[in-house]
């Protein structure tokens, strides 16, 4: 018996239908692309190699998989799926099962390509109400798998067939090898179709099982941007109920968009609209407002975000408020009881606890230390066009609105920033430093009149 799986996943077709200079599988679907997601679920099985076969913009598919071990078979003239699988053949181990999956269909459970490994030859079928356009699965007496006829290929009695093939199709290698030879383009589409070698081994008395799928939503192909959303759709409904079902709550969850991995903690709050973009690490009671993109974050226990804001490679220590309308950039990390508030934007800046910069604010590459007050219309003046520099603002310190720190500099434990000032040099700790114009009035002074 065969101890090594290897897979193949077909991804040479042009795609056209998607109407786009992108290769159809390279779409992006819930955080990744299509094929990310087909050779996510392929490794899930542990396969001994993958030969992926490629085609049309095939270079596209290759730089995008460059980091990935993977075997390349080019199709360079596209004459059906038992062609693409006559490529592959010569690269397949001897003792392998061999499974083949369509690249185009992201959505396949793990647990039923599972299934069909419990087999010599198996083929993932569903049932469904209206299976026009697929291939029909038409069974002996005894439940296995006579043949599989194509819709443009079918009798008005085949048509009426609802169990369908799902295109994935595993056996032997041995006995597929000597099925894919004999295959021929007797047929409407004159093409090589892999799924005639069911009937082949019929013949050989190697009859396939058929895997029934618990949800033919599981096997939908992609071939346009319509059927692109639905899968995206149908992705988004899983991985939201999976929140849920470990204690998220979610008062509108078919608004909540999941593009990554999301790990969550009891008693998170995710409102209406909100984006959770790569990898995010969530920590119980954390809630998350309406309308906010959260991308590569860690938000530590009792972490409030209010609506509209905007989080990247953001850490948070654990109870503190953010936003409306933040937005916290790479490098960004806040302590415990800390407020950044609207329209307050950081970037590489670590906020101490129980400090806060309550609206209006830019702090770039900056420390602020506990208890820090940072005042409206603050403006850490980090880049001179070329370099950025560093503001150090220790514990204690109260800026005064509307000033400006020109980096580098540092304000000493316990400073006061007079309102209005710019300030160049390092302010003395406990002390009040102020740097404002001589305010006069000009006698004599007439405001402008606009002529007529």
């Amino acid at each position: 018996m065969p101890n090594t799986l290897n897979i193949i996943i077909l991804a040479a077709g042009k795609g056209t239908r998607m109407k786009s200079k992108k290769l159809k599988v390279l779409h992006p679907l819930a955080g990744s692309t299509i094929i990310d997601q087909v050779l996510d679920t392929s490794k899930e099985l542990k396969p001994s190699k993958i030969i992926m076969i490629y085609g049309h913009q095939g270079e596209q598919l290759k730089s995008h998989l460059v980091n990935e071990k993977i075997t390349w078979v080019e199709q360079k003239n596209p004459q059906g799926t038992g062609h693409a699988v006559q490529l592959a053949m010569p690269n397949v181990d001897n003792d392998a099962k061999v499974l083949v999956l369509v690249g185009d269909a992201p959505l396949i459970l793990t647990v039923e390509l599972q299934a069909l490994l419990n087999f010599d030859q198996a083929v993932l079928t569903a049932n469904i109400d209206n299976p026009y356009g697929y291939g029909r699965i038409h069974k002996d007496a005894s439940g296995l798998v006579e043949y599989i006829v194509e819709e443009k290929d079918a009798t008005q009695t085949q048509k009426k067939i609802n169990e369908i093939n799902s295109g994935i199709i595993m056996a032997r290698a041995e006995d597929m090898n000597k099925w894919i030879q004999q295959i021929n383009a007797n047929n409407a589409q004159k093409e090589l179709y892999l799924t005639d070698i069911l009937a082949l081994a019929h013949a050989d008395n190697k009859s396939f099982h058929s895997v029934i799928s618990s949800d033919h939503n599981s096997i939908k192909g992609i071939n346009d941007r319509k059927q692109l959303a639905e899968c995206e759709s149908l992705i988004q409904s899983q991985l939201t109920k999976q929140l849920m079902l470990k204690g998220a709550y979610l008062p509108v969850p078919e608004t909540v968009q999941i593009r990554g991995q999301v790990i969550c903690g009891k008693d998170v709050v995710i409102d209406t609209g909100v984006i959770l973009e790569g990898h995010n690490d969530i920590a119980e009671d954390v809630e998350i407002g309406a309308y906010s993109i959260i991308k590569n974050c860690k938000l530590g226990t009792g972490t409030r975000i209010a609506p509209h804001s905007m989080l990247e490679d953001v850490i948070t220590k654990g109870e503190c408020d953010i936003g409306p309308y933040a937005r916290l950039r790479p490098g960004t990390v806040i302590g415990k009881k800390a407020k950044v508030g609207n329209f307050v934007e950081t970037k590489k800046t670590i906020i101490g606890e129980n400090s806060k910069a309550s609206h209006l604010t830019y702090l770039g590459d900056c420390e602020i230390g506990d208890h820090v007050n940072i005042g409206a219309g603050t403006i850490t003046c980090n880049y001179d066009g070329v370099n950025k520099f560093k503001t150090i603002i220790e514990d204690e310190v109260f800026i005064g609105s509307d000033s400006q720190l020109i980096a580098p500099v540092t304000i000493g434990k316990g400073a006061t920033i007079g309102a209005g000032s710019t300030i160049t040099k390092d302010a003395v700790a406990g002390k009040l430093t102020i740097s404002r114009a001589h305010q006069k009035t000009i006698e004599g002074w007439q405001k402008p009149i606009k002529k007529s």
